[in-house]
């Protein structure tokens, strides 16, 4: 639950979108308002228009900030230079996977272009930067070329964003593979990864 603090000193534009962030966790997109973040912070309502014009310019840097985050996490836990092409990409989709259940509303903010400008230069670089964390791996590690790097890399995404999705909106539960005994998100990227290198 937010609690009502007051602002003194500090980087406003920082507890703004830190303020931003915890409504978003807790109410979903709709429940974040420049007036209502305001009056949380203790500030007037026209302070955060210094940082952030609109409610759009908001979320924009709520969804950059949010894909900068993710790209720190895939930096962190995805082998850097490894033979082991499975590792890297399980890595890499189990940290979407992981994000996605873990900040459900941030996850679905990111892909609602409606909400953020979609011409930010920063936007687009974070955004970018998730997809070449991806299309590196591949270029890397994958062995079979009957079709290209970016058909590839739009499978994988568009596998994992679709699970994420499904199990958000409660048309998937968590379950395991019946053959194998590993988890269903472990096993479906298991199905893409046979195709491409084996």
């Amino acid at each position: 639950m937010i609690k009502t603090s007051s602002y003194h000193h500090g980087n406003l534009r920082e507890q703004i979108l830190q303020t931003a962030f915890e409504l978003l966790d807790d109410e979903g997109i709709d429940g974040v308002g420049i007036r209502k973040i305001a009056r949380l912070l203790g500030v007037a309502h026209s302070a955060p228009a210094n940082h952030f014009k609109n409610k759009k310019a908001l979320f924009t840097a709520l969804a950059t900030e949010s894909f900068r985050h993710l790209v720190s996490i895939i930096e962190k836990e995805t082998p850097g230079e490894t033979s082991n092409f499975k590792l890297a990409i399980h890595s890499f989709s189990n940290t979407i996977f992981e994000f996605g259940l873990k900040y459900p509303n941030r996850y679905k903010l990111l892909w609602r272009r409606e909400y953020s400008d979609d011409q930010d230069g920063e936007l687009g670089a974070a955004r970018d930067n998730i997809y070449a964390q991806l299309t590196a791996i591949l270029s890397e590690h994958a062995r079979k070329k009957q079709v290209d790097v970016e058909s590839q890399a739009i499978a994988f995404w568009s596998l994992i964003h679709g699970y994420v999705l499904l199990r958000l909106d409660e048309n998937l539960n968590e379950g395991y593979d019946e053959v194998t005994g590993i988890k269903r998100q472990i096993a479906i990227i298991d199905v893409l990864i046979d195709g491409i290198i084996e």
